[in-house]
């Protein structure tokens, strides 16, 4: 069955703002490009640059632990490496992370920020880190390219009998046009998006994150257990890696892995 790509997302600071892109080019081996490339630590978290592993998403400042994450608007030139935030309420910051003095005002304007919320959510230190070379801080280390199918997110919420925004599972390529839930299950087969090919690696297992309203930071949807009793697991999505390096773009073919 062939679907097709309806929107593209990048996250270049993990757990803040997903961006939207018209197209992207995919190389083998590689991550989503300009994806979850910086993190905020949340109090230290062992990350070492000079060995980068991978860290818990509880580590840092992510969906699933401070909520009100989803209510900062941030914005990222890849091109200058400027990062903007904003919030009502707050003067906007603009800084480029990829300076120390960049990185320092973006920490003082999330510490600021974190304090003006109505929440309980603590926080230790702040600290933003930069993803050296290949490196990506990615919940799962199998989360070189995520899909979301958008019908099983419509099958999803007629179960509910509630929307449910796409953006709560913060993935890279959506796709739509395929048999909900069809994606499931199928690790180790072959996906075609645009020109790129790619290999599914697993179904992509759902946190707390998903409980969020990407739109006002506010618990709104127990997604996990929803998920749970409705399909008896706690999946939506799949992670993928690049075989077949090519460029894919919004209206761009999507061949699945099912007949």
């Amino acid at each position: 069955m062939t679907g097709r790509i309806a929107a593209l997302y990048r996250h270049p600071v993990k757990g803040f703002t997903p961006e939207a892109l018209e197209a992207v080019v995919l190389e083998p081996g590689a991550h989503f490009p300009c994806d979850r490339i910086y993190a905020v630590e949340d109090g230290p978290s062992g990350f070492d640059p000079a060995q980068p592993g991978h860290i818990s998403k509880m580590r840092f400042t992510v969906l699933a632990r401070i909520p009100a994450l989803a209510r900062a608007r941030t914005r990222y030139d890849d091109q200058t490496g400027e990062l903007r935030v904003e919030c009502e309420g707050l003067e906007p910051y603009a800084g480029r992370l990829t300076t120390r003095q960049g990185r320092a005002g973006f920490e003082a304007w999330l510490a600021g920020f974190l304090s003006a919320q109505d929440s309980d959510d603590a926080h230790g230190r702040l600290k933003v880190l930069a993803a050296p070379g290949a490196h990506r801080f990615m919940d799962s280390r199998k989360g070189f390219v995520s899909v979301l199918n958008l019908d099983s997110v419509r099958d999803l919420e007629q179960r509910l009998g509630r929307p449910v925004d796409p953006a709560r599972f913060r993935a890279n390529v959506l796709v739509e046009g395929w048999p909900p839930w069809s994606e499931y299950g199928h690790a180790g087969h072959t996906l075609r998006l645009g020109e790129a090919e790619l290999t599914l690696l697993d179904d992509t297992v759902r946190c707390a994150a998903t409980h969020v309203d990407p739109a006002t930071g506010d618990k709104d949807i127990d997604m996990v257990p929803e998920l749970f009793a409705r399909y008896g697991h706690m999946c939506c999505g799949v992670y993928a890696s690049v075989t077949g390096g090519g460029r894919l773009a919004v209206g761009d073919a999507a061949l699945g892995p099912f007949q």
